[in-house]
């Protein structure tokens, strides 16, 4: 599944480009689509008037009278909405695919059970409002669905036998709901991106016009209609689902009403379940301070992913303000902190090189002197020094004689000065490094941290000494392989001409 997956997006990349993938920002879209549903939510409930004989002709007025922009916006409206169902089952299923849900991250994967709820509640609930024989059909199934629950003194369907005995009050409740589970809806987004720094919530401009675009055309050629009045008298038939939404009603048809609701409890109940289930998924010890090499900078904080670093005042009696603290619930080791921090300096003495923050599995100390007999080895014109990502494409497999590799939790693990350090101290020709897809890190920030402390826009920075020409980046997936071969080529036969060059500049 992983594979599918990253040869879908890999296909997606190279028709629409890393930064208008769809995939890459389905939790944006998910929000995107919310919005566009408030948005024109709020135009029609301008006009809808709230009663049994009310309803359904207020969105009839809205549909036919108005449909040069009410009609459109009920179009949109519900489109929207299924477009929000649509993403939010892609983004659960692409991070169940990629793992994304275990460790630190049960708190996103577990608050986001709840918000399927509620979203299908508002959604089918809008059904209800317009009040014609789907919605008759959905409210009857509904109601009949709950009555065999045992929380009821006299069973609710008995309302909605006739027309007479329904009454303005069930228009009036069922308005109110869907106005206030939206309010609880966007309550648990926020708790949903809460322990994510740095959340994208607003896709790309390209992606947001796109998307608004698609869902006018086809408000305009297939406007939403009312599938006629509802008549309490007649059991409605032939009628046209909203697979998005009312998917479960034809179950009902067929099934008992218990076996329904112990499909969706076992549903439930598997999402809730799953990040503590049986799994080869191993979490390596989470991040460590070291207040003797900490002097409260404050970057570890900055580039964490999921704000596992909090500062607090100092403890250890330094004159330093704030010393790092590491909320161990919240970090996935991905090493990031270590790599944002400057003691993180392999230029250090051999003595107590220790960083202020560091990855109890893989030591800054440990993987300088690890690279050091590694780089003493390599031989041949033209000398690399190759660094991956554990969850990226195996750079393992491009260890040669010429080629010293190094794998790392991410890529933003690697301080910039471990490239200058192996550039300079050890006079490699070149360095190149490689991770995650662009705009698609495992650990979220890690590329585009990376990315920006080599071109010397985030601290810490790579200095003006390390020669930018002699340092490639290229980013490839697990399946990018067989693109990633190639590169490592193309960057050696760039790194023999430079160096020819300069030979025939020291011979004139």
């Amino acid at each position: 599944m992983r594979k599918a997956l990253l040869g879908l997006e890999g296909v997606l990349n190279r028709v629409f480009g890393s930064d208008l993938n769809p995939l890459y920002c389905l939790g944006a879209l998910g929000f995107y689509s919310f919005w566009l549903v408030v948005v024109s939510g709020a135009y029609i409930y301008a006009f809808y008037k709230t009663g049994i004989d009310l309803s359904y002709p207020s969105v009839e007025f809205i549909t036919h009278e108005q449909w040069y922009l009410g009609g459109i916006m009920r179009s949109l409206h519900r489109y929207a909405s299924d477009a929000l169902v649509l993403v939010m089952a892609l983004h659960l299923l692409r991070e169940f695919i990629l793992g994304r849900y275990r460790g630190a991250r049960w708190f996103a994967w577990i608050t986001g059970v709840p918000l399927i709820w509620l979203i299908y509640a508002a959604g089918i609930n809008g059904y209800w409002m317009v009040w014609d024989k789907l919605a008759q059909y959905s409210t009857i199934a509904t109601v009949e669905w709950f009555d065999w629950l045992p929380i009821f003194g006299e069973p609710l369907s008995r309302s909605f036998v006739t027309h007479e005995a329904l009454n303005d009050r069930f228009f009036s409740l069922i308005s109110f709901a869907h106005v206030t589970v939206p309010l609880f809806i966007l309550f648990l987004l926020w708790v949903h991106i809460m322990r994510i720094s740095k959340p994208v919530v607003n896709p790309r401009k390209g992606l947001a016009i796109g998307m608004l675009l698609a869902l006018l055309v086809l408000s305009f050629a297939v406007p939403v209609l009312s599938q006629g009045p509802a008549d309490m008298a007649i059991e409605p038939t032939k009628l046209d689902i909203d697979w998005f939404y009312l998917y479960i009603y034809p179950l009902l048809d067929i099934w008992t009403a218990g076996q329904v609701w112990a499909l969706m409890a076992g549903l439930s109940l598997m999402l809730v379940v799953l990040p503590w289930l049986p799994s080869r998924f191993k979490q390596i010890p989470v991040a460590e301070v070291h207040l003797d090499d900490c002097s409260g900078c404050r970057l570890c904080v900055a580039d964490c992913p999921y704000e596992a670093v909090v500062m607090r005042p100092r403890s250890d009696g330094m004159h330093f303000l704030e010393e790092a603290v590491v909320v161990p619930d919240r970090c996935v080791s991905c090493g990031i902190c270590a790599g944002a921090c400057p003691s993180s300096n392999p230029f250090r003495g051999e003595v107590g090189y220790v960083s202020g923050i560091e990855m109890p599995s893989m030591m800054m100390s440990g993987l300088r002197a690890g690279m050091n007999r590694d780089l003493e080895k390599l031989s041949g014109d033209v000398r690399i020094l190759l660094v991956g990502c554990d969850s990226a494409a195996d750079v393992g497999k491009l260890r040669s004689a010429s080629v010293a590799t190094l794998s790392l939790p991410c890529t933003g693990m690697l301080p910039p000065s471990f490239v200058e350090y192996a550039l300079h101290e050890h006079h490699v020709d070149g360095v190149m490094i490689s991770g995650c897809r662009e705009h698609d890190c495992y650990h979220r920030l890690g590329v585009l941290w990376s990315q920006q402390r080599m071109a010397a826009k985030r601290e810490p920075r790579l200095r003006g000494r390390a020669e930018r020409d002699r340092i490639k980046i290229f980013w490839a997936a697990s399946t990018d392989f067989r693109e990633l071969e190639p590169e490592l080529e193309s960057f050696r036969a760039s790194l023999a001409e430079n160096l020819k060059i300069m030979h025939n500049k020291e011979e004139r």
